[in-house]
């Protein structure tokens, strides 16, 4: 289970991801990802994720659950989305995408074998309903707001000293208007 969708950013990235597809294939490990939040909408403007827990929650499903939502057929995304509930205590539910052959070659009690194991892990009351090995996944892959200036810093000076800040001035300044606040308030 990765942190987040299967789906690439870049197009670098996809050669990494028809490797990690054929190795999980080849040594009969599930490729599958868990996001913590999702920008799926209804054809109404609502958040999709929030529109099906409510409907579970009007049909009063008091367990944990999942409900296949979308399937992507996308070259860098080929993947089968589920809403996923899973712990009762929990009031999030989140999108769990399982790579989409993987998923059709499935019957459905490996399917209800392989949530079962995510609600196991699940139980942490520090976020309760989401894996606790992803808890740490996320923190380790975090860049502190230190670091990323740094690194920042660094980047900069380098430019600036082989004379290339011209050339990439206009494109920093389109996205860092989240660093000057933060350095506003002191963050």
């Amino acid at each position: 289970v990765m942190d987040g969708t299967i789906n690439t950013t870049f197009s670098s990235e996809e050669k990494y991801v028809k490797e990690l597809e054929t190795v999980s294939k080849n040594s009969g490990i599930i490729l599958s990802g868990l996001s913590k939040t999702s920008a799926l909408f209804t054809t109404t403007g609502l958040s999709l994720l929030g529109a099906v827990s409510k409907l579970a929650e009007d049909h009063k499903i008091g367990r944990e659950w999942y409900y296949p939502i979308a399937e992507s057929t996308l070259k860098d995304h080929n993947v089968m989305i589920l809403a996923v509930k899973l712990n009762t205590m929990s009031e999030r539910v989140f999108r769990y995408e399982i790579q989409r052959n993987q998923f059709k070659n499935m019957s459905e009690l490996e399917l209800n074998e392989t949530l079962a194991e995510l609600v196991k892990i699940s139980s942490d009351t520090a976020f309760i309903g989401y894996p606790f090995g992803l808890v740490d996944a996320d923190r380790f892959a975090r860049v502190s707001y230190d670091e990323l200036e740094y690194y920042r810093g660094i980047i900069l000076s380098q430019n600036s000293g082989l004379g290339k800040w011209g050339k990439f001035s206009h494109h920093i300044h389109a996205g860092d208007a989240h660093s000057v606040l933060n350095m506003l308030i002191g963050r």
